[in-house]
């Protein structure tokens, strides 16, 4: 054999050999679902910080050392980062965080320090959510070497529908707008509600619950309420707008607005009884003011970030079936979308003052049309972010491989 032949098999070899590493590296991802990262918040003062992690599942950890510089790596087994994630900016002793995927699937979360400190973890874990909090500095025992947590096993509502919220607004001795034909808002909305109650309900492993079917008054905290009763995944508030200018049409979507979820954080802190069960089943009354408020930030956090991507996929469908007025998601500070824990917008569907759309949202047959992009939007949302444990998620899993068919000696 020639050199130059000779080096071309060694190449040829190692080149084998890196794509069967690659291929068993492949493998062990896939061999094992990964938990999604989706949210990040670091809470800092002169004490310390904490750094609190919403998980889609509880997983198994282990924790580094280094210095120069001083920083704290996380390895999160089996989990990756939701698409989008943010990852907040420095504060107190803690420089920067970063977050790494690994080619054997893991997640790294490195956490760089002014200092070395103490850090302890624990985890909260509710029905559907996992959330790790890290504790540095005064009052936090250092963390023992590399430290394990066995993950959970699936829940116990695998399987289980996707549960969606459906708010028809108004109602009863409110009337919402009025159009200049003297129809109500609280009655198209009411219609258009039943109507997209019907289609998610018609979709297997999807499952409506409406805040109001008939003309009563519900207040707004009974509607958010009403939501958290049903442990849905979504809340979506049906509306009609009006506006002074009769010409004004189409329609928009509104999700929380920052400062509404901050006006809402200190309302819920200041009751906890308001806020003593978010969705995933953490307990916010047994937790001291800083871990709660740690809590509280980060399951607004993902609420919103969640919020905009359904409200961008519902938007996208409503733009199929006529004028959208706004075609970017809107936020406000609607007292209606304040639930910290479920994702949550508000569709004004049309312009109730505009004699066209008055016309259009009493039309049964337009009221269809419009539950019907709302619905496909929604349903677009949860493909692609199927809630842990439910029929749309486990769709999602990897199917086993096939056993090959047994076989046996005749007459055996």
């Amino acid at each position: 054999m020639t050199a130059k032949s000779m080096k071309r098999h060694v190449f040829a070899a190692s080149l084998m050999g890196a794509v069967v590493a690659l291929g068993l590296a492949c493998a062990q991802v896939l061999a094992a679902p990964s938990a999604q990262v989706r949210a990040v918040v670091l809470s800092a003062d002169d004490a310390g910080s904490a750094i609190a992690l919403k998980l889609s599942a509880k997983v198994a950890y282990r924790v580094t050392f280094a210095k120069s510089p001083n920083r704290i790596a996380l390895i999160l087994h089996h989990a990756r980062a939701a698409p989008g994630l943010l990852i907040p900016q420095p504060a107190g002793p803690v420089t920067g965080l970063t977050s790494q995927p690994q080619a054997n699937g893991d997640l790294r979360v490195t956490i760089f320090l002014t200092r070395p400190l103490p850090v302890h973890f624990t985890w909260d874990v509710g029905k559907s959510a996992a959330t790790l909090v890290a504790r540095l500095g005064a009052g936090a025992p250092p963390e023992q070497a590399p430290h394990t947590v066995q993950a959970e096993h699936a829940p116990r509502e695998s399987g289980r529908d996707i549960v969606i919220a459906v708010d028809a607004g108004h109602g009863g001795v409110d009337p919402g707008a009025t159009g200049h034909a003297g129809v109500h808002e609280k009655d198209v909305v009411l219609a258009i509600a039943r109507s997209l109650a019907r289609r998610i309900n018609a979709e297997p492993g999807m499952r409506a619950v409406l805040t109001r079917d008939s003309d009563v008054f519900l207040t707004l905290r009974d509607r958010m309420h009403a939501a958290h009763a049903a442990k849905a995944d979504l809340f979506v508030s049906i509306h009609a707008d009006s506006i002074a200018n009769s010409r004004v049409s189409g329609s928009s979507v509104y999700i929380l607005s920052e400062r509404g979820a901050s006006n809402e954080a200190a309302r819920s802190l200041a009751d906890l009884e308001n806020a003593a069960d978010l969705k995933g089943g953490v307990s916010l009354a047994d937790k001291g003011d800083r871990l709660a408020s740690v809590l509280l930030d980060l399951s607004q956090s993902a609420n919103i970030s969640a919020s905009m991507s359904a409200a961008h996929s519902v938007i996208g469908a409503l733009q199929g079936v006529g004028l959208v007025r706004k075609p970017q998601v809107q936020q406000a500070g609607f007292v209606v979308l304040k639930s910290p824990d479920i994702p949550s917008m508000l569709v004004e569907t049309a312009y109730i003052s505009n004699p066209q759309e008055e016309r259009r949202l009493r039309d049964p047959a337009q009221q269809a049309a419009l539950a019907d992009a709302v619905f496909t939007g929604l349903r677009a949302y949860f493909a692609d972010n199927p809630p842990e444990g439910t029929r749309f998620s486990l769709a999602r899993l990897p199917r086993p491989p096939t056993p090959p068919a047994a076989t046996g000696a005749p007459g055996a």
